[in-house]
């Protein structure tokens, strides 16, 4: 009869008391680490989004100057364009200015010679005179240049100069009696103003 082997079985030695403990300690100090970092991620988090919040708030503020200063740019550049069109329109309108200054004392000096008393002898002179006078009266016509009405109107400080006073019982007070030299106006500009004789 054969013999049977017979193992023997050794037992697992248990883990002490002591070493249950360190497991444990360990355990524990793997928990504080985790919640650890997940405090610092938390804080992190919080960190971030307020940068966050800070860097959109200061777009904002940058967006809202740039939108200021647009709207100024904007504004400044309306403001240029319609006076560069007034000043365009009045140098339009009022370009024969500086020509019309030169020419009224020619005019003045026409009419003085037209003013001479008309003989056979100086009768084709005259007429030559004031043919060319008419010519001078139309070109600045043609230009907006036109003369202040003056004698028996009301007296107008914005259209006549007063030089001399008059006491006429006839007339009425503040009347021009008399037109010593002729005023002009461009289009709605007093170009030159006429110098009267004033009733009392």
């Amino acid at each position: 009869m054969e013999e049977e082997n017979v193992k023997e079985t050794t037992p697992e030695p248990q883990a002490s008391s002591s070493e249950e403990s360190q497991e444990d300690t360990e355990q524990d100090v793997q928990h504080d680490e985790q919640e650890e970092t997940a405090e610092d991620a938390n804080e992190v988090d919080g960190e971030s989004m307020e940068a966050l919040k800070s860097e959109i708030e200061q777009l904002k503020a940058e967006k809202n100057d740039i939108y200021d200063r647009m709207l100024r740019v904007q504004a400044e550049y309306e403001n240029f364009k319609k006076r560069t069109q007034k000043e365009r329109a009045a140098e339009r309108k009022y370009k024969a200015q500086d020509l019309a200054n030169e020419l009224l004392p020619v005019i003045d000096n026409f009419e003085r010679a037209l003013q001479v008393e008309v003989t056979e002898e100086t009768k084709s002179i005259i007429e030559g005179i004031s043919m060319v006078y008419n010519q001078f009266k139309e070109a600045l016509a043609s230009q907006g240049v036109k003369e202040i009405e003056a004698e028996g109107k009301p007296f107008d400080p914005n259209l006549h100069h007063a030089v001399m006073q008059a006491e006429i019982e006839e007339e009425d007070s503040n009347i021009v009696v008399e037109v010593l030299q002729k005023g002009y106006i461009l289009n709605d500009r007093v170009i030159r103003p006429a110098m009267v004789k004033v009733n009392k």
